[in-house]
């Protein structure tokens, strides 16, 4: 493996290589998370490969599952890395190497060791490749395909250099593989190459046998080409701090593992890594994953959206089921777009009902807002058309029906649940409230009079809790009577403020789990009131326990749009270390996608300012004090775009025309290398 030792000895590869040599089983599962690799739509977890076989899935394919109702979950796929090694290995490393997209292993302690190398190819979604080598004696190639123990149907065959494998029933996942084994100079080598589908059995057959006829190096090759087109494409980088520079990119990297599929994408919690939530599609993957999407890749994006347009129909069904009109998107979604929200869980030991499914109907809005953030930030025109704007008019015409209009002509939402999760139900929160009423005035657009009326009269008239005299937004109606408690009074946080106080306690205190009003200012920047963003943060912000990994990344992005980043970046760190150093405690699970995506989008949208308005990208960038600049590349309004942030100027490069306003200044068509001088701060776009 020659060229893996030289990649592994590349300059910069601090800012490149994640090394863990661990273990205890525990460490080791979270390691299995985090050397997940995938693409497509198909993903292999880190698992290596001559452990025993255990209760995490292997191999997972985005949008297939087993059981029914709120007990679907992934279906785990044949595992094609499992190696017949004696004795397994007592001690080894482990090396993802995110420029290549490739993981390393290799055994210490010996002078003759087991090394290996995996790849999923970025090139030929569902191709997975392994090479490993030993001395002779002790790695034997074994089956090439093991069949997981998820209880479904399971088929069997294979000839003298292949196997194949299907499980599953009405929905499946077929593998194929091809094997080659030869021995030299005492060292024995074996090369696997496998291919996943969701099809016929002879449609992996023929993909496995077409990568045999590559082979693994040109395969290899190909796979490489691709990931350094991404990260020449989408980056980021902080001169001088590799730390927070690897930690960044990796966001990057398991975003573009975990997210792909074949027409559609469905994006649970934990994406392809785990079995965490059961692999349900919830609000993370509208508000925290699609918005990065939309920045590296707009395909992507069009697929994610579209895992929601194929599931009209079930929402609006679900809208009728409960007396409404339009479409209501359920909290958790799998298969066909129902509701599988579980009904009851554990907290602390204690038997909990769970009630977001019947009450954060703000999904419905937060699925809305994204495939219109997606067509503003890409200025791709296909966001707009067919069943992705009749999906923004049902969903307006949902909240036309939910609506309570008093005698005094207010319109009101009773009975839901904000994204804070520990105070329910509620009336008139101003998240849902505010989301609800952007809907309505989004979806006037593509609707005729007398709806257009309808909805815009409808929109003027919900209650959203700005007092003016304070400049804040009332959480939820008599949020402010309530205890006026403080994290800081609790413990440290980040923490589950619930478990520590007690449901009842908590429920009747001002402790927030997670960014509630301030999702109004991350997502509506130009829909809440000019200047509300540093008293709501001041006030929100002491308050909220950060419970939910969905939460830091955040507000360290709004922390840096309100001119504060090095407040900002106290708050990043979290989310930058949240799986990679299991803050939670629950990474063997799976990786937190959304925390993925908030990183991304804190430093996008937090600390590069990046907005587009009316087709212009406008900026209004802040660097913590211990930056020297801020390097990023994606993807905005169909151009290829790298900024340089420095304290004093912002250096804008595109590939094509850009219209790009600083600062709220003067739009400047950017083609080549622009250096824009940086104002004072006064002068930052209002919040």
């Amino acid at each position: 493996m020659a060229s893996g030792d030289d990649h592994t000895r590349s300059d910069g590869r601090d800012e490149w290589l994640i090394r863990r040599a661990t273990e205890d089983t525990e460490s080791r599962r979270v390691d299995d998370t985090l050397f997940t690799l995938g693409a497509g739509g198909y993903a292999v977890r880190g698992s290596s490969e001559d452990e025993p076989p255990g209760d995490d899935p292997v191999v997972l394919v985005s949008g297939v599952y087993t059981g029914s109702g709120s007990d679907q979950r992934p279906m785990a796929g044949p595992d094609s890395t499992r190696l017949d090694v004696t004795p397994a290995a007592a001690a080894d490393e482990r090396v993802l190497d995110l420029r290549a997209g490739m993981l390393w292993r290799q055994e210490r302690g010996t002078p003759s060791p087991l090394r290996t190398l995996r790849f999923v190819s970025a090139r030929r979604p569902g191709v997975m490749a392994l090479r490993a080598q030993a001395e002779e004696g002790r790695l034997h190639p074994g089956e090439p395909l093991r069949a997981s123990q998820d209880g479904e149907p399971v088929r069997f065959g294979h000839d003298r250099d292949s196997a194949w494998v299907r499980v599953g029933g009405e929905q499946s996942i077929s593998a194929a593989a091809v094997q080659r084994s030869w021995l030299e100079r005492g060292t024995r080598t074996v090369e696997r190459l496998a291919a996943y589908g969701t099809g016929g059995v002879e449609e992996t057959r023929a993909a496995a046998e077409v990568a045999g006829a590559i082979g693994f190096e040109r395969l290899l090759a190909e796979h490489r080409e691709i990931w350094a087109d991404r990260w020449e494409t989408v980056d980021v980088r902080v001169p001088g701090h590799p730390d927070v520079t690897l930690a960044a990119r990796f966001a990057l990297f398991q975003l573009w593992c975990n997210v792909g599929g074949q027409g559609e994408a469905a994006v649970g919690p934990r994406g392809l890594s785990g079995y965490g939530y059961a692999g349900h599609v919830l609000w993370d993957a509208d508000v925290f994953v699609l918005p990065a999407i939309a920045s590296m890749n707009t395909e992507l994006a069009l697929d994610m959206v579209d895992y929601r347009v194929h599931r009209l129909r079930a929402a609006r069904e679900a809208a009728r089921s409960c007396g409404r009109a339009g479409a209501r998107f359920p909290w958790e979604s799998a298969v066909a777009g129902d509701d599988v929200t579980p009904t009851s869980g554990d907290l602390a030991g204690s038997h909990v009902p769970i009630r977001t499914g019947q009450l954060e109907e703000h999904i419905t809005a937060d699925v809305a807002w994204a495939v219109l953030h997606c067509a503003r930030w890409t200025g791709e025109e296909r966001f707009r058309r067919g069943g992705r704007a009749a999906l923004v008019v049902e969903t307006a015409r949902y909240w036309a029906s939910r609506l309570r209009v008093d005698p005094g002509g207010r319109a009101h939402i009773d009975a839901v649940m904000g994204p804070d999760e520990y105070h329910e139900p509620v009336s008139d929160n101003a998240f849902t409230n505010a989301m609800a009423r952007w809907n309505l005035r989004a979806a006037a657009e593509f609707v005729d009079e007398p709806e257009r009326g309808e909805f815009l009269d409808l929109a003027e008239r919900i209650v959203v809790g700005y007092e003016s005299e304070t400049g804040r937004y009332e959480q939820f109606a008599g949020y402010f009577d309530l205890e006026p408690l403080v994290v800081s009074r609790v413990g440290p946080p980040p923490l589950a403020a619930d478990a520590v106080l007690g449901g009842e306690r908590v429920a009747g205190s001002q402790v927030i789990k997670q960014p509630d009003v301030l999702m109004l200012h991350h997502l509506l920047p130009d829909e809440t009131v000019p200047g509300s963003l540093r008293p709501n943060l001041d006030f929100y912000l002491p308050r909220t326990s950060h419970g939910s990994s969905l939460s830091p990344g955040v507000c360290a992005g709004l922390l840096a749009r309100d001119g504060r980043p090095d407040e900002a970046l106290d708050l990043l760190r979290i989310a930058l270390r949240m799986d990679l150093d299991d803050l939670t405690g629950t990474t063997a699970n799976g990786l937190h996608m959304a925390t993925m995506g908030s990183v991304w989008q804190a430093f996008l949208f937090g600390f590069a300012g990046a907005w587009v308005r009316d087709g212009v990208l406008d900026l209004d960038p802040v660097l913590p004090s211990e930056w020297p600049c801020l390097q990023l590349r994606f993807r905005c309004l169909g151009r290829k775009v790298r900024l340089e942030v420095g304290h004093d100027t912002v250096e804008v490069t595109a590939d094509g025309p850009l219209a790009v306003r600083l600062r709220g200044g003067e739009v400047t068509e950017v083609t080549g290398p622009t250096r824009f001088e940086l104002t004072r701060r006064e002068a930052r776009l209002p919040t």
